[in-house]
């Protein structure tokens, strides 16, 4: 697995601050609810054919999306990539290990790298991304581990918030936040709240989450639903349970096209379990510090390669 890896020349870790990683977003474009409305109509086949009326006005949004599609790598094509991403982002300490520095300079690393993946989400068309950031497992590990990551968590969030509403990334948070800092609580909440109306790309950030936990949660609503006899037991339904789900958060995309998993790893570690029923799962022994934008380009076309039949057969 180590022979995969592709070794960066070793920072000095001693003086880095992880404060001073927090790299600017690059590359989203600011979306705006019209786009959604143009989208569907660009997407027909032949739109100024059909409707001429309409020609003049849908030129700026053609021009917008070849723009778009000038951005994306040669072998991807645009009405085949994923709408929403999943990933795993496994790896962080094993990376640093093999480096003989510390765990946190794994994170920190991990943290660049998604920052890395956000943008090239945004330039790409992708219009959700769901990062699992910190599982409820993950609270076991040593607590200088854990205070760190809660720390860089709150950097992180307090460091860009003006970057996701200059560049229009909604934000929208996952999890047991009750077992999170206070501080923590508060700011994810207001984040969450100021960016609401933002459209160009969705990142869901899941910390402290389970995914058996989050279908027990939307179980245990039903079941309080149906004892205030507001839902009768025969008529629930799968569409009832996602409405539960933390990941409705986001209703247009509420599944991922495509999980992505790190580190050479072949499981779903309790990670959207319900969601992730028809999801494309893609692995790599790639340490996610490592994780580059070929890393996700070849990803993406092995998605684009695959022929989804959700349960059909199709000649």
């Amino acid at each position: 697995m180590l022979s995969s890896l592709h070794l960066n020349p070793p920072l000095n870790y001693a003086t880095l601050n992880y404060s001073s990683t927090l790299l600017p977003l690059r590359g989203c474009r600011r979306r705006t609810r019209r786009d959604g409305a143009n989208e569907s109509l660009v997407s027909t086949a032949h739109p100024a054919r059909r409707y001429p009326s309409l020609s003049a006005s849908l030129a700026p949004a053609r021009e917008e999306e070849e723009r778009e599609e000038a951005l994306l790598p040669p072998h991807l094509r645009p009405e085949s990539l994923p709408r929403h991403v999943a990933v795993i982002m496994d790896g962080n300490s094993r990376w640093a290990k093999a480096r003989g520095v510390p765990s946190s300079a794994g994170h920190e690393a991990g943290y660049r790298t998604l920052k890395k993946m956000v943008e090239l989400s945004c330039q790409w068309g992708i219009r959700a991304l769901t990062v699992f950031a910190f599982s409820s497992e993950n609270w076991t590990r040593p607590k200088m581990e854990v205070d760190f990551l809660m720390m860089l968590f709150e950097t992180v969030l307090k460091e860009s918030i003006g970057e996701f509403l200059r560049e229009g990334i909604r934000i929208c948070i996952i999890g047991d936040s009750s077992e999170l800092p206070q501080s923590l609580q508060k700011l994810a909440k207001e984040v969450v709240d100021k960016t609401k109306n933002n459209t160009q790309i969705d990142l869901i950030v899941a910390i402290s989450y389970s995914g058996r936990k989050e279908i027990t949660q939307a179980c245990q609503n039903i079941a309080q639903k149906v004892k205030d006899g507001l839902l009768e037991p025969e008529d629930i339904t799968e569409s009832h349970i996602e409405e539960e789900l933390e990941t409705n958060c986001i209703p247009e995309f509420p599944n991922p096209d495509l999980l992505i998993r790190t580190s050479g790893e072949l499981r779903l570690s309790n990670f959207l379990l319900w969601q992730s029923a028809y999801t494309e799962l893609f692995f790599t022994n790639t340490y996610w510090p490592d994780f580059g934008e070929a890393d996700y380009i070849e990803a993406l076309t092995s998605f684009q390669n695959r022929q989804r039949r959700f349960g059909q057969r199709i000649n």
